[in-house]
């Protein structure tokens, strides 16, 4: 009997003090799998492989990389198409691109992971941090003749959940409304990629100073929000934000291709860009915008930090960035973020205001930094309620779904009048081939 009470003494103890930890899930980690193992039909898979061929055929894009990722495994992993098409060069799955406003997320990550350091206050006005932001005026008129405009005091001062869900009255440069367009040229205010003779920290105080196009909280408007926060980041972690991105973000998930500055020996590497026209020519462009920007800005020094775009990376370095918010914040064996700030940042965070971006943007939502698909918008696509997307100017896509357990990427480096063929066909490929 005494030796019958000491066992169970032992397994009492095993099962109170060792279960929980046996019992704790272990985030996914990516690796490669056979289709069936991410619950995909191969067969089913041939068809988006076939039709990644035809968008090349039908001369809708140069080529373009795919990666998706279920369940942990990456079930496809393909490039097609060229990367020169005049000498046939093949696109290569791991080809760096530029990924432009996918940069985002990793700046709504950063502030997350000092926000639960307790560096901020998620309603804490912005002027706190940068007092140029003190006593806002918001945009009343505006004449576009000589570009004079009036204002009205703000209501109340912009915040950082305002600056996190694109409702803080900031603006873009030249791709906003005429007014936003010529106060930001007056102002000097860029979209922050290919910048060079500025200082971040100058020109954010400089937008501070700037009028807003509506008062805080009360529209949904695509601004510099990402590049304020990016300068708000060096000021939280004392550190430039290429620093903050390597030391606490890249270099921690095995991230090994991501940058703002390229290095010169993966200058190979770096995809080229395309600008095609409605007759389906395609040509590979050096520069844009009229020459203003160089594409081979991810290979020009410079330290000029945009939260807001300038990253250069991989399909598959981005989809570990993914996996580590579908696995709520962490990746092998690396925490970034608690999972209920990633719930945070994933689900609605404006309310009844409607993103105004994007194909039936209306009838979804916006998290922190994040498109997040709702009820209504969910009849419009084969995507479920809660996922979350974003991509990049140069062509760039994602999606998170995750009750599907699913990531998904798409990089293409082109511009023209059938690019977006690509994006109606290719979400419908993917999701037919889910076999289980």
């Amino acid at each position: 009997m005494y030796r019958y009470l000491i066992a169970l003494l032992i397994v009492s103890t095993f099962i109170r003090y060792e279960s929980p930890v046996l019992a704790q899930p272990k985030g996914k980690v990516l690796v490669e799998a056979p289709p069936a193992a991410g619950g995909f039909s191969a067969d089913r898979l041939a068809r988006l492989e076939a039709g990644m061929a035809d968008w090349v055929k039908q001369k809708w894009v140069n080529g373009s990389v795919v990666l998706i990722a279920r369940h942990g495994k990456i079930v496809f992993y393909k490039a097609n198409g060229y990367n020169d098409q005049a000498r046939k060069v093949p696109l290569d799955k791991n080809g760096i691109f530029r990924v432009a406003s996918q940069t985002k997320a990793l700046t709504c990550v950063s502030v997350m992971m000092l926000w639960e350091e307790g560096k901020f206050s998620l309603d804490d006005p912005v002027s706190k941090f940068i007092p140029s932001f003190a006593n806002a005026k918001v945009l009343a008129t505006f004449n576009p003749k000589d570009t004079t405009y009036t204002t009205v005091p703000s209501k109340r001062p912009v915040t950082i959940r305002d600056l996190l869900t694109h409702t803080s009255g900031l603006g873009y440069p030249a791709i906003g409304t005429p007014a936003e367009n010529a106060i930001y040229a007056k102002g000097n205010m860029t979209g922050g990629v290919g910048v060079k003779g500025q200082k971040l920290s100058d020109a954010m105080t400089r937008l501070g100073s700037l009028p807003l196009f509506f008062q805080p909280g009360e529209q949904w408007r695509y601004g510099l929000n990402m590049d304020v926060l990016g300068y708000l980041i060096e000021l939280w972690s004392g550190m430039s934000l290429e620093d903050f991105f390597q030391k606490r973000i890249c270099q921690p998930l095995g991230m090994k291709d991501t940058y703002f500055n390229l290095p010169a020996e993966k200058g190979p590497r770096l995809v080229n860009f395309f600008v095609g026209d409605s007759t389906g020519t395609i040509q590979k462009q050096a520069s844009v915008f009229g020459g203003a920007l160089d594409m081979n800005f991810p290979l020009q020094k410079t330290d000029y930090f945009s939260g807001g775009g300038g990253l250069s990376s991989t399909v598959y370095d981005y989809a570990i960035f993914l996996q580590m918010l579908l696995n709520g914040g962490e990746y092998n064996g690396v925490r970034l973020l608690a999972r209920n700030t990633v719930r945070l940042m994933t689900m609605n965070q404006i309310g009844d205001l409607t993103p105004n971006i994007g194909d039936h943007a209306r009838d979804n939502t916006f998290g922190f930094g994040f498109l997040v698909i709702s009820e209504n918008g969910s009849k419009f696509t084969p995507s479920q309620v809660g996922t979350y997307s974003w991509g990049g100017v140069f062509s760039t896509s994602y999606w998170v779904d995750p009750k599907e357990d699913m990531l998904v990427l798409i990089y293409r480096q082109m511009w023209g009048p059938y690019v977006s063929n690509t994006d109606k066909a290719f979400k419908p490929l993917v999701y037919q081939a889910i076999n289980d």
